[in-house]
């Protein structure tokens, strides 16, 4: 991963000092509270509903064993001992007070983190696969390019003030896991016939109040121009975005406007006064950052190790997490691991200060001394060898991070919600453990397969649950918590926004609705089919029919144990 040089942390460690005299000033009356806002934004401090919000960088997802380990400190410091990974792969923690937060941040510099940019209205942290530089299915490692717009975005003046945030996704496999669609500009990298690099860009995703997919603005951008284009781009918007309307100011508002090919022309008569100048790349600027992301010292192994194999044929509990928290890697003997942060005693993404220093011990004799945030809330390990899977199933096991459900109903993606959220309409936790609760059972899990629930506690769309197959939005009626439910959304390749399918419900349905939404896949389902696949065949009107055709009596669940 990145290591910073001389400069990188001579800039962090005057951020740290320069935000430290500013929070003095402000506790001592010179700074008032609406001063002080736009510069705890940006060095990723909220005024939440019971205390500050305090949100970390983690760049496109990678942290060390040494971060870990100092996030843990910090959580157990001055925290309440945990903390809450996001969906941009960041770390948040909730209960830190206002004035220990420069000493906070004085900490993270010693490890080379920092929270610029993880709030207000810039270019927030760029993100990609959780998965990238061990994916087989991959083109090429994404991360030095992240790592090239990480560089060139921070503390760029010219957009620190944008009309909103601003984010950016990058992706360099044939299956996108980084959801770029739903970016505000989304990078997918290509090869062209000769065997060029370059990117096809999307512009004008975004979640939130209105949900839009970007639009495809240039099919291909040889990789020399990725910069001076992007920098086209937030000029454009930077000049026409709406500022007047905060709910109507992101970039996807003025594409959807002016409309994708009309955008693109414009961004092109601005690129035409940056094309072929200084920001353009070079391959010798592209090779100092591509060395960071060597390739770690990978043993000579056999694929199919017996030791590994042989637990596998007599464990089921361990077949069972293999098959769904363990994942291909294209070297052979080598396999990624998502260690599950969805256990139902807790909240979906949280992790103690003890939980985070295992994972370091864990990445340290497993990995490389290297984990990842993935943006479903998960952590990933990934190089570790077959033969060690069933260790280190072991060791997560005892410590209640080895939930063998990745990608099942009850891997759920959730924001903080209303119990600590000042934007939220209403809780989201508690919505995501009362599922958890009656729909955990394992066999019935499994026997389902395939499905992703996604709750948001308000229309920001934090939970991004205008793309799960089952979505939950918060919502308030009349002072009073409801839920509203969405059907038939998905990302990837063919990322696709759920439709609502009517009228809200009260929190203690929503986990019955949920179940009744279930059980219509399961009685209709054909062989193979996944549950968005027959959600695709029936349409959503015998899905509807069950959830407000019988409100009293929620449908007898009809698994297949096997």
């Amino acid at each position: 991963m990145y290591q910073y040089d001389s400069f990188d942390q001579a800039l962090i460690d005057q951020r740290v000092a320069q935000f430290q005299d500013q929070m003095n000033r402000h506790l001592a009356g010179e700074l008032s509270v609406d001063d002080l806002r736009p510069l705890r934004l940006q060095n990723g401090l909220y005024i939440q509903r019971h205390a500050p919000m305090f949100r970390i960088a983690v760049p496109y997802g990678m942290l060390n064993s040494r971060q870990l380990r100092k996030l843990a400190h910090i959580a157990r410091t001055y925290d309440r001992g945990y903390g809450h990974f996001t969906t941009r792969h960041n770390m948040q923690f909730n209960w830190i007070p206002l004035e220990r937060v420069p000493a906070a941040l004085a900490e993270l510099a010693t490890v080379q983190m920092h929270a610029i940019q993880t709030s207000g209205n810039c270019v927030r942290n760029t993100t990609t696969d959780h998965f990238a530089g061990v994916a087989g299915d991959e083109i090429a490692d994404p991360r030095p390019w992240c790592e090239l717009i990480r560089q060139w975005s921070t503390f760029n003046p010219e957009f620190a003030f944008l009309p909103r945030k601003f984010k950016i996704a990058v992706n360099a496999a044939k299956t996108d896991r980084t959801v770029i669609q739903v970016n505000d500009i989304g990078i997918d990298l290509r090869l062209d016939d000769n065997g060029n690099t370059g990117f096809r860009v999307l512009v004008g995703g975004g979640l939130g109040r209105t949900p839009i997919l970007g639009s495809a603005i240039r099919e291909f951008l040889p990789w020399q121009h990725l910069l001076s284009y992007i920098e086209a781009i937030l000029r454009v918007y930077n000049r026409y975005g709406r500022r007047d309307n905060a709910f109507k100011a992101r970039i996807k508002i003025l594409v959807k406007a002016l409309g994708a090919e009309e955008f693109a022309r414009q961004v092109e008569e601005e690129w035409a006064h940056l094309k072929d100048g200084p920001a353009t790349l070079t391959q010798a600027e592209v090779d100092r950052v591509a060395r960071h992301f060597t390739t770690p010292p990978y043993e000579t192994l056999v694929d199919d190790d017996l030791d590994y194999t042989t637990h596998l044929q007599q464990e089921k509990a361990f077949a069972r997490w293999v098959g769904r928290n363990v994942h291909a890697h294209k070297v052979p003997g080598y396999a990624a691991v998502t260690v599950s942060l969805k256990a139902y005693d807790h909240a979906t993404g949280n992790v103690t200060a003890e939980q985070m220093e295992l994972i370091a011990d864990l990445a340290d004799r497993y990995c490389f001394g290297e984990a990842r945030v993935s943006h479903e809330q998960n952590l990933i390990l990934a190089d570790v060898p077959k033969r060690a899977l069933h260790a280190l199933w072991q060791e997560l096991r005892a410590h209640g991070l080895a939930t063998p459900t990745v990608g099942l109903l009850t891997d759920i993606i959730c924001c903080p919600g209303g119990d600590l959220c000042a934007l939220a309409n209403a809780k989201s936790t508690p919505i995501a453990m009362a599922v958890q609760e009656r729909l955990g059972d394992l066999d019935y899990l499994h026997d389902v397969g395939e499905v992703s629930l996604n709750i948001s506690g308000c229309m920001n769309a934090c939970g991004h649950h205008h793309v799960g197959n089952i979505g939950i939005l918060g919502v308030d009626k009349r002072g009073e918590e409801w839920y509203q439910v969405s059907i038939g959304g998905r990302q990837g390749n063919h990322t696709r926004l759920g439709s609502i399918l009517g009228p809200s419900f009260a929190a203690a349905d929503v986990p019955r609705v949920v179940e009744q939404l279930v059980d219509v896949y399961v009685e209709n389902r054909r062989e193979g089919e996944r549950f968005i696949d027959t959600v695709d065949r029936l349409g959503v009107e015998p899905f509807k029919a069950r959830v407000y055709g019988n409100q009293d009596n929620a449908q007898n669940r009809k698994v297949a144990n096997g």
